[in-house]
């Protein structure tokens, strides 16, 4: 009478060939969680910063000078919610800015939105983001509080390309 089965040499060869593949596979994946934050980190920066631009552009101020097209049309709103230098006050202007005039009482519009919410830093999974002013040197380490002219994330940590994620 024959039996089937496995032997305890086929069964330590086949073990054996399973560690080897884990291990080889536990690497990627890691490097595959680290590479989608990153691009998430990159598009959430892209989206912001497009939002800071496009406020900057219709809110442009010099000082006193109010040259921007949504300044002229709301000079009451335009220096509450503008830096002196035509940049948000803070993020939380870009999800709206409420309109005073002729725009807000012809087309009944009473409020200009840039962003819907605002995107989490994936490295800390909060809106935590680095802010920096206008006026402000690249490398400054605290915010000045006047406007928002760039963000960063907070961490520290390198990316797969070996810069830091708060200088990208």
């Amino acid at each position: 009478m024959k039996q089937s089965g496995v032997t305890l040499l086929e069964l330590l060869v086949t073990l054996t060939i399973l560690t080897i593949l884990a291990s080889v596979a536990l690497p990627f994946t890691k490097v595959s969680s680290k590479r989608s934050k990153e691009v998430e980190l990159r598009q959430n920066l892209r989206v912001i910063r497009a939002a800071i631009d496009a406020f900057h552009l219709e809110w442009a101020r010099d000082g006193d000078a109010l040259p921007g097209p949504a300044c002229v049309k709301n000079r009451l709103s335009c220096k509450e919610v503008t830096g002196p230098y035509g940049y948000p006050k803070s993020l939380e202007i870009l999800l709206g800015v409420k309109l005073t005039g002729e725009q807000a009482t012809v087309r009944g519009t009473t409020m200009r939105r840039y962003l819907r919410s605002i995107p989490p830093d994936p490295m800390s999974g909060a809106p935590d983001w680095r802010m920096r002013c206008y006026r402000d040197p690249p490398s400054v380490k605290d915010w000045c509080g006047e406007d928002v002219y760039d963000v960063t994330s907070h961490s520290q940590e390198l990316a797969l390309d070996g810069t830091k994620y708060r200088e990208w």
